[in-house]
């Protein structure tokens, strides 16, 4: 039978149990130690029923459920987006699972998972599948490939997750289990882990090693580097005149921010931040000379530019960081130091494989007494003085509708450093990542590695509950667009029900506006994005997102002006329950217009259209600035 909450395995024999029963025993019974506390590593999870886990998984499930707390979803999709805010706040420490029923419950997982993988976030999916013994073929929402019938939906996880199985006997858990754990945990390879679980298989009993169910303490390692490694990489940066540093989201999840700093400060280092990377330092510390890329600031841009070498700590360089690869110096050499070797290696990188803290601390004492030149890093500081009174000018008041920055700049002077914020997808992203001005070390989530709508609210109450575990007097403070909104919103009402207070910030500007500002850049005319310029639409209906909120149990106000905007949300801090804040921004203008390195887009080579002949040939001189190294 399985162990009640009470229940301590025995030292020797066996237990029978459900293959569920024995799953979720393990998983309550693996620890984790964060700051001197142990603390169990699975931190619950996030389910929706169906026939292909309730009677089985659901079972064992109820019986854990004051160890390993289950939030009732709304949405799958969704579910997944939480599970990964949880773990992203947790610094990838502890994670959640999520549970789908069989056919569309767990296809609805593939985009969160996707987006896991991408941001190297671990999530364990329990997901439904068809019965072992096939009896029953075909079953209620069963895919049926007439030549192959093992295929199915749970089949199509294997290329959006670090680790799958389909697990077709009781005995296999015992295998797999630690494997799922060890991906989960596992610096370079951390990302989802899916496991199939047949319908009939769920409710199998088997005689289980009592042995497998002790409680197991977990500690996440910290990779040394190789000596030879290390010595490269020092006398690339010890010849350095123009050095920068690139501190990514990798080194929040290593702990490094401490190392990094001293790292920087001892050898007069420039540092500039990935859109994962933003706020490991405050804004005004004096080595901070922004976020880098496309959507960064001009002073990290002008910096990375003129770079002699490079050190990539924590970062995969994606094409948002390095302006596809345009934003360095032809000459410059880059130092990947990175835990994972596919990201070390990266545009012919001097690799430093290794976990940031270790490697910072052992790449400083190979450097001796380097220190880079004062006048590279003055140059940089004033680059940064000029980009931060263009920050202030941006989120300033002006007349019209209000623009991005200025809501963004509202609720940055309201904000404490405790507090948390989380957007993804469309324009909120860029907006963010250039005029934040970050309060608080690790306070600031904006999911572009996959930059995937319909984050934002899910990702936030993922956030919240992660963050009433550490911090419950912060807010978590969402900024979502109308279109983000209209895609995912129904974890406002997972929210309220689970009393995870929230700040919902809504900026409605009419649409997918920043697809139609990348419209109107490439030549092409408004189409499809804008509701004002959708063909098919006969009439563009205003939504009244504040009234929808309300019924979802949510307190909301629209606000007209930036002053009601920002007494909208002093309310919201002082308020017991989520509160959604609405208000209608500026489609057109009022965008940040600095900072931007080049952006490769597909552009289309012929056209009826001059506007767009031109903006192909103006686009096409980029790539002449690109790097070409793999």
């Amino acid at each position: 039978m399985a162990m009640t909450d009470n229940d301590l395995p025995p030292s020797g024999g066996v237990l029978r149990m459900t293959v569920a029963q024995a799953i979720v025993t393990w998983l309550a019974n693996q620890f984790i130690e964060i700051d001197g506390a142990r603390t169990r590593l699975c931190g619950g999870g996030f389910g929706i029923f169906g026939h292909g886990n309730a009677p089985s998984l659901g079972e064992a499930l109820y019986a854990a459920r004051a160890k390993l707390p289950l939030h009732r979803g709304q949405n799958e999709q969704s579910m997944g987006f939480a599970a990964a805010a949880y773990a992203k706040a947790q610094l990838r420490r502890r994670f959640m699972f999520c549970t789908a029923s069989a056919g569309p419950g767990t296809a609805n997982l593939l985009t969160a998972a996707a987006l896991a993988h991408a941001n190297r976030l671990p999530m364990l999916l329990l997901c439904g599948d068809n019965f072992n013994t096939r009896l029953p073929d075909p079953v209620l929402q069963q895919l049926e490939h007439f030549g192959n019938p093992t295929l199915g939906v749970t089949d199509a996880f294997k290329a959006v997750c670090r680790y799958w199985d389909r697990i077709s006997h009781p005995a296999q858990i015992l295998n797999s289990l630690p494997a799922v754990l060890n991906t989960l945990l596992d610096p370079a390879d951390c990302g989802p882990a899916f496991l199939a679980l047949p319908q009939d298989l769920q409710g199998w009993a088997y005689d289980f090693p009592a042995a497998f169910f002790a409680p197991c303490l977990h500690r996440i390692r910290r990779a040394a580097p190789d000596p030879f490694e290390v010595a490269e990489a020092a006398t690339l940066l010890a010849a350095a005149k123009r050095p920068v540093i690139i501190a990514g989201g990798g080194v929040q999840y290593a702990g490094a921010v401490a190392e990094l700093t001293a790292f920087a400060t001892a050898r007069g280092i420039p540092v500039v931040e990935t859109i994962a990377g933003r706020a490991n330092l405050l804004w005004d510390h004096p080595l901070n000379i922004g976020p880098l890329g496309v959507t960064g600031s001009d002073s990290a841009n002008a910096i990375a530019a003129e770079a002699d070498v490079v050190l990539a700590v924590g970062t995969r360089l994606q094409d948002f960081t390095t302006g596809s690869w345009t934003a360095f110096a032809p000459d410059a050499r880059i130092i990947g130091l990175n835990v994972g070797r596919h990201d070390a290696c990266k545009h012919l990188s001097q690799p430093l494989v290794c976990d940031a803290k270790v490697g910072l601390v052992q790449l400083g004492a190979a450097l001796s007494h380097y220190r880079a030149p004062a006048a590279w890093l003055a140059r940089a500081q004033e680059a940064r003085q000029v980009w931060n009174g263009y920050v202030a000018k941006n989120v300033a008041p002006r007349n019209g509708l209000p623009s991005y920055a200025q809501a963004i700049g509202v609720v940055n002077g309201l904000c404490s450093a405790e507090d948390r914020i989380v957007t993804a997808a469309g324009g909120l992203p860029a907006e963010v990542t250039a005029n934040w001005r970050s309060l608080g070390i690790g306070t600031v989530d904006v999911e572009f590695g996959f930059s995937c709508m319909g984050y934002e609210i899910a990702g936030g109450w993922g956030a919240r509950i992660a963050q009433r575990e550490r911090q419950p007097a912060a807010e978590t403070v969402v900024f979502v667009g109308d279109g983000s909104y209209l895609l995912m919103n129904s974890d406002i009402y997972s929210s309220v029900l689970s009393g995870h207070k929230l700040i919902v910030v809504v900026l409605d500007n009419g649409g997918f506006a920043v697809i139609n500002k990348l419209q109107k850049n490439t030549g092409n005319a408004s189409f499809n994005t804008l509701f004002a310029d959708c063909p098919t639409i006969a009439a563009p209906f205003a939504v009244d997102f504040a009234a929808h909120a309300r019924a979802m149990g949510a307190i909301a106000e629209e606000a007209a002006t930036l002053d009601d905007f920002a007494a909208a949300f002093a309310r919201a801090r002082a308020a017991d329950r989520t509160c959604v804040i609405t208000m209608k921004v500026d489609a057109h203008d009022g965008w940040t217009d600095q900072g931007h390195t080049w952006w490769q887009v597909g552009t289309a080579e012929v056209s009826a259209r001059p506007e767009i002949g031109t903006a192909h040939a103006a686009h096409q001189a980029g790539h002449a600035r690109q790097r070409q190294g793999l």
